[in-house]
C-alpha cells in the first residue's frame, strides 16, 4: 500500500513527510476496515481508495488560503482528513449529519494522532460556529447554488468557498446566486483517477 501511495504521490507536486505518508495509508486501512460494517464509501478496493479518496483530496492542498476550514458534508472525512494530515498547522472542522461517519472520524483521529480536526455531528444549515471560517470546503456535496445557500453563514466576510467538482460546472457557475462571485477555477490533475476534476473558488461579491 505504501509503495502504491508513494508512486501516486510522486506523480504530483506534493511533498509529505514520512509520518504524514504513513498516516494517509493508515487512514485508508481504517476506512477499508470500517467500510465492511458501516458502508462509508462505495469504493471497496484500498488501492483505489488511495487514488480516488486520498490523492483526490490532497491535490487541493496547495490551492487553499487561510488558517481555519470547515469541510461540509465530509462523509468519512474527505477531503478534510487528508488535508488535515498534510496541513498540521491549520485547523479543520469536519461536519456531517450522519453519526456513524463522525464516529469513524473521531476514532481515526484518536488512532492516528490527528489533533487539528474537530468532528461535528450536525446538519450544515443548523450549525452555528462561534468563529467563522477562512475556507468552506465541499466535495461531491451539492450544486454550487445549494452549497452557497446552505453554507453562506459559515465563512468570514473575506472567506472563500472551495467546491471540488468533476467536469467544469459551467451551468452551475452561470446560475450562481446573487451576492457571490467565482474568483478562480483550477483544473486538478489526479493520478490514478479517470475523468476531470476541478476546484471552484468563490467569494462574497
Amino acid at each position: 500500500m505504501r509503495a502504491v501511495f508513494d508512486a501516486l504521490l510522486g506523480q504530483t507536486a506534493l511533498t509529505l513527510s514520512e509520518s504524514q505518508a504513513n498516516q494517509c495509508v493508515a487512514l485508508v486501512e481504517q476506512l477499508h476496515k470500517w467500510n465492511k460494517a458501516y458502508n462509508l464509501t462505495s469504493v471497496r478496493d484500498p488501492e483505489q481508495m488511495l487514488a480516488r479518496h486520498i490523492i483526490d483530496s490532497l491535490v487541493v492542498a496547495p490551492l487553499l488560503t487561510g488558517q481555519r476550514f470547515i469541510d461540509v458534508g465530509t462523509g468519512p472525512g474527505l477531503p478534510g482528513l487528508p488535508l488535515a494530515i498534510a496541513n498540521p498547522d491549520r485547523e479543520f472542522v469536519l461536519l456531517d449529519s450522519l453519526g456513524k461517519r463522525i464516529r469513524f472520524i473521531r476514532q481515526v483521529c484518536h488512532q492516528l494522532g490527528i489533533d487539528n480536526v474537530t468532528a461535528v455531528h450536525e446538519r450544515v444549515e443548523a450549525y452555528q460556529p462561534t468563529e467563522k471560517f477562512d475556507g468552506v470546503i465541499s466535495r461531491a456535496f451539492a450544486s454550487l447554488d445549494d452549497m452557497l445557500n446552505w453554507c453562506s453563514h459559515l465563512a468570514q466576510p473575506d472567506g472563500t468557498f472551495f467546491a471540488l467538482k468533476g467536469q467544469y460546472p459551467e451551468q452551475e457557475i452561470n446560475a450562481l446566486p446573487q451576492g457571490f462571485r467565482v474568483i478562480q477555477v483550477d483544473k486538478l490533475e489526479v493520478p490514478g483517477v479517470e475523468g476531470e476534476r476541478h476546484l471552484v473558488a468563490i467569494k462574497y461579491a
